[in-house]
């Protein structure tokens, strides 16, 4: 189990079903071929996995200090995994997911993608060590890699069978891609924030350049708040224009009950909010929102297929 702890499963299983989603509840509806076979897309989901874990672990390794301040009772290295094994399992994890990376990316005959995961295991290797202590820099990378996640589909699954006669009808579904890993981002680079709002204490003591140690925690719950406004804006634009508009009664009542709604939840109670506990739920609120926000497509997809 703490192995399982080591590499943060429940966020790996996550990253991995959204993955998931979106090939087979998305892609595979839409009656087009795509560049990899089952099997190769799921060594596509390992690679992304293995690579996540590694960073995962390498970001165990140099948190041992501010965790035991902040969360004393999930520090893992030192305690229950030794700092050699955990750094040889990051180095496992990492070589391995960057190898299946450059495996697949001569699959679709274009070797040059495979710097795309060299470039993000060296991300979350100097994230780990150096740019989380810079101010949003941490914030921002970690955001930006979820969505990579999902661009990584794109890139892997449409781009390589582009050409003239398909690239309108492909170009739409990267752009849909390319609609969820911008929510993806936002929603994640907000909880990040929050995040740091839930451990600024710990953060403090360790002298880490957070936005709550900089602005203070009420200055930036405020700012928070104001930055949630941009999700639940877009995500009400979106709701009127590409559901409601067209009729597709599912999807709206779906976007309005699971996103829309959090997101209003969300918003109201970050105002408020004070304790570590306060943030900490709020933090969970959010994975959910993007949980369910990534799920939508599912729904949007059987929704348009069935019209009903």
């Amino acid at each position: 189990m703490n192995y399982l702890k080591l590499i943060r499963y429940q966020n790996l299983i996550m990253l991995a079903l959204m993955q998931l989603i979106f090939r087979y509840g998305f892609l595979e509806l839409q009656n087009i071929p795509l560049a990899l076979a089952d099997w190769q897309y799921i060594l596509l989901i390992v690679a992304t996995v293995f690579i996540a874990a590694g960073g995962y672990i390498i970001n165990n390794i140099f948190d041992v200090e501010t965790d035991t301040a902040n969360k004393p009772k999930n520090v893992i290295v030192g305690q229950y995994i030794s700092e050699t094994k955990a750094y040889n399992l990051y180095t496992g994890f990492t070589i391995i997911g960057v190898a299946l990376g450059f495996y697949l990316s001569n699959v679709i005959s274009k070797p040059s993608f495979a710097s795309l995961f060299i470039v993000i295991a060296a991300t979350l290797y100097f994230y780990a060590t150096s740019l989380k202590q810079s101010l949003l820099i941490g914030n921002l990378i970690v955001a930006l890699l979820l969505s990579f996640s999902v661009i990584i589909i794109g890139i892997f699954d449409l781009f390589p069978l582009t050409n003239q006669e398909n690239r309108p009808v492909l170009g739409l579904l990267f752009g849909i891609l390319l609609d969820y890993a911008i929510f993806a981002f936002i929603i994640n680079f907000i909880r990040e924030i929050v995040k740091d709002l839930q451990d600024v204490n710990g953060d403090s003591n360790q002298g880490m350049n957070t936005l709550p140690i900089v602005l203070g925690v009420i200055k930036t719950t405020k700012l928070v708040f104001v930055l949630s406004f941009i999700p639940v804006i877009l995500t009400l634009n979106y709701i009127y224009s590409n559901l409601f508009a067209s009729g597709l009664l599912y999807g709206t009542l779906y976007g309005l009950v699971f996103i829309l709604a959090p997101l209003l939840y969300f918003t109201i109670k970050i105002w408020s909010a004070k304790t570590t506990q306060d943030f900490h739920h709020l933090s969970t609120v959010l994975k959910w929102i993007l949980f369910f926000g990534i799920l939508s497509i599912v729904v949007i997809s059987l929704n348009i297929k069935y019209n009903a």
